[in-house]
């Protein structure tokens, strides 16, 4: 049966009116050019909370952003309620591009990465002397992290009153990398925490450390009772009340010129997806020696030319022992 006569016109065909609306749909994506920058300051379960203009605002994100996804540290703009008003949500709708990023994976077989921070300047790693025993590829794996990910590596060792750090720091003395040392009695005084202080002043810089070293602790004391509540938004989201390291927070300095990123204690660093050839930059003196490698040289193979290149005297052998035992560290157990 037909619906219509002969001589259709446009004007005689009924359409169903649009539900949602009667806006076409269209693949052009707003700009946004409006939107306010924010910084991410910790995530938990698909809300975000950020700080905007001053103020701690609970966010989501947005769909078109599709599977992006935005982390402690990211710089993002952000459109909707931004007041930081209880029970108020704005949206995520852009994520700057990152200048540096920490990753790591469950384990050497894990092909899932995990970013843990964006943008940080510097990476943090504590380490107790004793109780617990420091553990080396742990950090030797963290140092791979960081050079992969562009950050510069700190040394934070606690409990100098149980056990001397001289042994560790003769191990990593050929790295060039710089170290606070610290006891718990100075810790208690406030005299390490300057220390610290001094490190941190006008950098972003992430923490980790297993449990027990003290990580969290040093975090607490770096950072005034008043600027943790300032981000006490962020506690009502877990409903916890108070923030226990179950997931990373960003944490203004005290002096107001800095940012520190408590992360939950790792028990494990994987570096699956770590590509060897980036460490190399974090050793400029080796790294003109690289320009006679075989393609896809591993520096640490019969045909490298750093060995060569180290014995004509262009650098010293401790920094090219260094450097192969961080790219062996894949290949061995965090507890070695």
């Amino acid at each position: 049966m037909r619906r219509y006569g002969k001589h259709t016109d446009e004007d005689d065909i009924r359409t169903r009116p649009n539900r949602k609306g009667n806006r076409p749909r269209s693949s052009i994506r707003p700009k946004h050019e409006d939107a306010a920058e924010g910084m991410v300051l910790t995530v938990d379960r698909g809300r975000l909370t950020c700080l905007v203009q001053g103020r701690t605002v609970l966010a989501m994100k947005a769909r078109e952003l599709g599977r992006k996804a935005a982390v402690v540290g990211d710089r993002v703009a952000l459109v909707g309620d931004l007041s930081g008003k209880k029970d108020t949500l704005a949206r995520i709708v852009r994520i700057e591009e990152r200048t540096s990023v920490l990753r790591r994976t469950a384990d050497d077989d894990d092909p899932y990465e995990r970013v843990v921070v964006a943008n940080a300047d510097q990476l943090a790693v504590v380490t107790a002397l004793a109780d617990p025993e420091p553990r080396p590829r742990l950090i030797d794996r963290c140092l791979v992290a960081a050079y992969d990910g562009g950050l510069d590596p700190l040394l934070v060792l606690t409990k100098s009153d149980l056990a001397s750090p001289d042994k560790l720091l003769e191990l990593y003395g050929d790295l060039d990398i710089p170290y606070v040392v610290t006891s718990r009695q100075e810790l208690a005084e406030g005299v390490a925490v300057e220390r610290v202080r001094e490190q941190l002043t006008g950098k972003v810089t992430a923490f980790v450390g297993h449990s027990g070293v003290g990580k969290t602790t040093l975090v607490n004391a770096l950072v005034p009772e008043e600027l943790r509540r300032t981000t006490g938004h962020v506690n009502a989201v877990t409903g916890r009340g108070r923030h226990t390291t179950t997931s990373a927070l960003a944490l203004p300095l005290g002096n107001g010129d800095g940012w520190v990123v408590d992360t939950p204690g790792v028990r494990s660093f994987g570096l699956a997806h770590i590509d060897p050839s980036r460490v190399i930059h974090a050793f400029p003196d080796l790294e003109p020696g690289t320009a006679g490698c075989p393609r896809a040289c591993s520096h640490d193979e019969p045909d490298c030319a750093l060995d060569e290149w180290v014995a004509e005297g262009h650098a010293d052998p401790a920094r090219l022992y260094s450097l192969r035992r961080l790219l062996a560290t894949r290949e061995r157990r965090d507890g070695d």
